[in-house]
């Protein structure tokens, strides 16, 4: 047997500006089962994670509430622990940035990189608040939009026409936070020199560490030159000074990443067999991962590992990027009551539900994930309590009846029993892959199996005949030692119907390699009810009170997706625009004159299109569906002939074609009306 591995994981750091909701638990599920998995198996997983506690934001709550940013961040710390406790996320330890650890690494870290030349100082010109003294984050002004002169928009873009511009861009501005208008300043800001460790990303993004589409995307970014980072903010700010800079405050991104360290270091301090340079050392052979949303993917593959680098530190094993959540099919919604927090879901349901459900519907990859609450009610109970829970309730009763709760020895079904034995590397090798919903589908199969086996012996119906009371013993034996098989692969996803299992059975907590043995002339205990189904009457009433609880609340929750620094993020969950907004889209006809592959492009197709007066140059993410791009030329087809111009990895992109359909080889190109023209406009 190999030995066991050292292995760190980490989640990003929830944002201590607002509640846990049902998107952050994407990813704390997600990486819970992961290392309970690992755990499962006999490796050292160690779990950090810490509340992210900097920012303006937190500033200017604790301020609206009357309180100081400590006691605001202590409040919030003590609602997301127990809400994860209360999802069965189990950490080594739950920190925050706003801690002792924190600041020492972070002034290490950062005096290494300057002494070693890879911070840079010059002088930037912001809008300032005269009322606050304090320099103004885009998010922070508002003003009108100097393109299509609707008033009330931040300070970065327009929410009615999506035009991009500078904050000094905006007409008539306004500070968000006090009103006033502000005035241009002056300040010398620090910066991280990213490009130094152009060189070493380009190796490290490609070697393995990042899914193929996380590496596609940072290598646009690459491609396309990286640029200084600004790692300072003016005071007033709540977060860490930079060491012989009076009045200047490292930005929450710099010290963020390093609260992963700062977690693991405190808590070394309670833990003597850890040891902090053998996890986090230039020469660890340790593992390291972290478990992030796509939404922070620069700062995690970009950033981060070019600091460590340049710091001395070692870099991560693995960066696993999910997608965000929806429900039932649409962005989470504050009207339609699908903005669900975590503590709302508890007050109404079981956590184990919705954990099983993730697991069912997470693979490897970065797709959203969709929590359809009718198929959330029909899948957990059908699974779960239809197929895993049913196997062990048809048995329990005959053999605590007919041999007073001993389970026989015996296999009256070694062809299942094998076959149980031989899925076991298969499944054990989704979970290493964080493919989920293939290792659920897998345990499922097993137990439609198992209970398709049962249904046959039919012992129910041998019971009521003499002289098959021994053949009754025998199936039953089977069907709870293959119980036991799928609770010991479920074990990661459900821990709470694990240890009421073990209870059952009378048996030590189970382990990964217990699926190669088999129960035998063992005692079991009384049965009790392991899981109820889900009523559909407790769904409703989450979404109403969900619809109840954000009416009410005024603070920002942050994003869809799991993480939502609020130092970054308005609020994106506004999916709807109005007619004006969609009226300003140009639609057009196009011609296909060219369509060609893309080399190096595993999807993209690039299309050479006629819109009556000029030609455009567009990439699509066709291939799959037309591998004979010949095929497509001369066709017509419809475009967004108004989208602002993409720089991608493989040149310039002009717009955007239609298209509709379930995805892969079903993808349609949208054409208009026989007897459309190119350079049309779609009304």
């Amino acid at each position: 047997m190999s030995e066991p591995r050292q292995i760190l994981v980490t989640s990003a750091l929830p944002y201590a500006n607002g509640s846990i909701h049902l998107g952050h638990m994407v990813e704390y599920v997600q990486t819970d089962m992961w290392v309970r998995f690992q755990k499962h198996r006999g490796n050292q997983c160690i779990y950090v994670c810490a509340d992210d506690a900097h920012g303006s934001a937190i500033m200017l709550r604790a301020e609206k509430e009357g309180i100081t940013p400590e006691q605001l961040i202590a409040n919030v710390q003590l609602e997301h622990s127990g809400d994860f406790a209360d999802f069965l996320v189990e950490f080594d330890n739950f920190h925050s940035t706003h801690a002792e650890e924190n600041r020492e690494l972070s002034t290490q870290i950062y005096l290494r990189l300057r002494d070693a030349g890879h911070i840079a100082t010059r002088s930037i010109t912001q809008y300032f608040d005269p009322e606050k003294q304090m320099f103004l984050a885009d998010r922070f002004i508002k003003g009108t939009c100097p393109k299509c002169g609707t008033e009330d928009q931040y300070g970065d873009n327009c929410e009615k026409c999506g035009a991009t511009y500078a904050p000094t861009d905006l007409k008539n501005p306004k500070s968000a936070i006090s009103g006033a208008t502000p005035v241009l300043k002056d300040s010398q800001h620090f910066f991280f020199k990213l490009p130094d460790f152009q060189a070493m990303l380009q190796t490290w993004t490609r070697s393995g560490t990042l899914q193929d589409a996380v590496a596609n995307k940072i290598a646009e970014w690459l491609d396309a030159g990286l640029q200084q980072w600004d790692i300072s903010r003016d005071a007033p700010y709540f977060g860490f000074e930079i060491p012989d800079e009076p009045g200047k405050y490292f930005y929450v991104w710099l010290d963020a990443p390093i609260g992963y360290m700062a977690s693991f270091k405190n808590l070394c301090a309670r833990r003597p067999e850890l040891d902090f340079d053998a996890f986090w050392g230039k020469d660890s052979t340790a593992e390291l991962y972290h478990f992030i949303g796509k939404d922070i993917v620069n700062f995690h593959a970009l950033f981060w590992p070019a600091m460590l680098e340049g710091a001395g530190y070692r870099k991560p094993t693995g960066i696993n990027v999910h997608g965000y959540l929806t429900v039932n099919g649409q962005k989470m919604s504050k009207s339609r009551g699908t903005f669900i927090k975590a503590r709302t879901y508890l007050d109404h349901l079981s956590p184990e539900y919705l954990r099983y459900y993730y697991a069912a519907k997470l693979g490897k990859g970065v797709d959203d994930l969709d929590l359809n609450l009718d198929d959330f009610v029909q899948k957990v109970n059908s699974d779960l309590v239809g197929k895993v829970v049913n196997i062990a309730s048809r048995c329990a009763g005959f053999i605590h009846k007919g041999n007073a709760g001993v389970l026989v020895a015996g296999n009256a079904a070694p062809e299942l029993t094998e076959a149980f034995l031989a899925a076991t590397p298969g499944i054990a090798e989704a979970y290493e892959a964080r493919d989920f919903a293939r290792a659920m589908r897998e345990i499922m199969g097993l137990a439609d199996r198992a209970n398709a086996w049962i249904a046959d012996k039919a012992p129910w119906s041998l019971a009521k005949q003499e002289g098959k009371q021994d053949e009754v013993q025998a199936v039953c034996a089977v069907g709870i030692n293959l119980f036991r098989q799928l609770i010991i692969f479920l074990k990661p996803v459900l821990p709470l119907l694990a240890a009421d299992a073990e209870a059952f059975l009378n048996v030590a907590p189970l382990t990964w390699n217990d699926h190669a043995s088999l129960l035998a002339n063992h005692q079991l205990n009384a049965f009790q009810p392991l899981m109820t189904r889900i009523d559909p009457v407790k769904v409703q009433a989450m979404t109403d009170a969900s619809k109840e609880d954000l009416t009410a609340s005024q603070t920002d929750t942050g994003s869809a997706a799991p993480q939502g620094n609020g130092e970054l993020a308005k609020d994106p969950l506004s999916a709807e625009i109005d007619f004006d907004a969609f009226a300003a889209v140009d639609l057009r006809v196009a011609l296909i004159l060219k369509a060609e592959a893309v080399e190096g492009a595993d999807k993209l197709l690039r299309l050479t299109l006629d819109i009556g007066d000029e030609q455009r140059n567009v990439f699509s993410g066709i291939k799959s569906a037309y591998p004979n791009p010949a095929e497509l030329e001369g066709r017509l087809t419809m475009m967004i002939a108004n989208l602002k111009p993409r720089k991608m990895r493989f040149g310039i992109s002009e717009g955007m074609v239609m298209a509709a359909g379930p995805g892969g080889e079903e993808i349609y190109l949208l054409s208009p009306d026989t007897g459309a023209k190119p350079g049309q406009r779609i009304k």
